[in-house]
């Protein structure tokens, strides 16, 4: 890493300027913005630029998540794990992450499917190196939406490190996360057969096992 490397990716494109002259919130003409340093790195940080259907910042919230191996403690084949899996803010809120890496390798907190017009790619992330803290900012949009925030380091969401960002009332929990949700995939227009299939396992199971003694006893 270069320490104090900035990679800027101006928008100078006809949407943005359509957008600037029906005075619809302005876009950050260099949005798609990576501060990399020696503890880590922010892309898309954002203070004051706003999402559509904003009129100002409703407030602030702050947080502090640390993550490690010893938060993947209580859940079964983990490896890493996070302080905190949700974090619910206001539409239009402004919120600070302070993110603390107590292990030795990297860590990451991304969200996912922010817009993108204001965050290229849809995304705001932290990284903090190894035994490092790292604070980023962005401006929450004004829908009532549940996001997904994960480490994108290779096997690191799979072994544990996988949350939430609701906001407002959200819009259900995203799957597979450590003590809120299933750690599966369940498509919404299934119905909930947990209950039948662990009851068919284990007549299935019995039955073979009667199968093999009567066979045995031939």
């Amino acid at each position: 890493m270069l320490s104090g490397q900035t990679l800027d990716h101006a928008d100078h494109s006809e949407q943005a300027l359509n957008r600037a002259s029906h005075n619809e919130p302005t876009v950050n003409q260099n949005s798609h913005t990576m501060v990399v340093e020696e503890d880590g790195a922010v892309m898309n940080q954002n203070f004051h630029q706003l999402p559509r259907g904003c009129s100002q910042i409703s407030g602030d919230h702050t947080f502090t998540v640390s993550a490690g191996r010893s938060y993947a403690n209580t859940e079964p084949g983990m490896i890493f794990g996070m302080s905190q899996y949700e974090f619910a803010v206001n539409p239009c809120s402004r919120v600070t992450v302070t993110f603390v890496n107590e292990d030795d390798v990297r860590h990451q907190w991304m969200v996912h499917g922010l817009p993108k017009y204001l965050y290229p790619a849809g995304m705001f992330h932290i990284e903090a190196s190894g035994g490092r803290t790292k604070t980023g900012t962005f401006i929450a949009p004004s829908e009532n939406r549940s996001y997904l925030v994960h480490c994108d380091l290779a096997q690191h969401m799979e072994k544990g490190m996988r949350a939430q960002l609701k906001v407002g009332t959200g819009s259900g929990d995203i799957w597979g996360v450590s003590g809120i949700s299933d750690s599966f995939y369940r498509a919404d227009y299934l119905p909930d057969y947990t209950l039948e299939l662990v009851i068919v396992s284990f007549l299935g199971a019995f039955g073979v096992v009667l199968l093999l003694k009567n066979r045995a006893w031939k």
